[in-house]
């Protein structure tokens, strides 16, 4: 995992928080939830949002007209779609950057892909679990193998403290990045950023 990597840390909420994460140089993207069924959803304007850092906005299933309107309130730089949106539903919300999330268990799941190529500027590659993100839970990476499309992803699912060797040691020509979320809290909504920067000190390691 290189330094070039994107390194996303989502589910921020708490103003001091994001100040702090916003602060690290490591940290490239923060990522604010706008899906009300979250235990991180951002119901109002943090006193505080990213200045250094692109903002992504985490929407499911959203009316484009919605999306639009929380992007230019927060000044979104991406959106991410974590829900069953379809091509069309990407194509709307250009020209912003789209980031489209896959839920993934087998090989068979990446066959969904190839009707976002052209369309999605990334995807995000999470584990399939009860939860729309959040569940804390990793896939097999191996699975990622099966992955021939053009489009960068990055990956996410369950990326914890413990994991710096094996993210280090992942390696695929389409992966741009990695997206960091609950293993990482304190509770839901709260990151701890003293755990974060251990753990991307220790990726950046060569």
């Amino acid at each position: 995992m290189s330094q070039q990597r994107i390194i996303k840390v989502c589910g921020m909420r708490e103003a001091e928080n994001i100040r702090q994460a916003d602060a690290d140089r490591h940290i490239d993207w923060i990522g604010l939830i706008f899906w009300p069924g979250s235990r991180r959803y951002v119901s109002s304007m943090p006193a505080y949002l990213p200045q250094r850092a692109r903002r992504v906005g985490v929407f499911v299933d959203e009316r484009p007209d919605i999306i639009r309107e929380k992007a230019e309130a927060y000044g979104l730089d991406l959106i991410q779609l974590h829900g069953h949106e379809s091509p069309d539903d990407v194509r709307a919300l250009h020209p912003w950057p789209v980031i489209k999330a896959f839920s993934i268990r087998t090989a068979d799941d990446l066959l969904q892909t190839a009707a976002y190529e052209g369309v999605a500027w990334y995807f995000l590659f999470d584990t399939k679990g009860k939860a729309v993100g959040g569940n804390g839970e990793k896939f097999d990476w191996q699975v990622l193998d099966s992955y021939q499309g053009r489009t960068p992803f990055l990956l996410s699912g369950g990326i914890g403290p413990d994991d710096a060797g094996r993210v280090r040691a992942f390696r695929h020509p389409r992966c741009a990045g990695i997206d960091l979320n609950s293993r990482f809290e304190t509770e839901p909504g709260l990151k701890d950023i003293t755990k974060i920067k251990q753990f991307l000190e220790e990726i950046h390691k060569i």
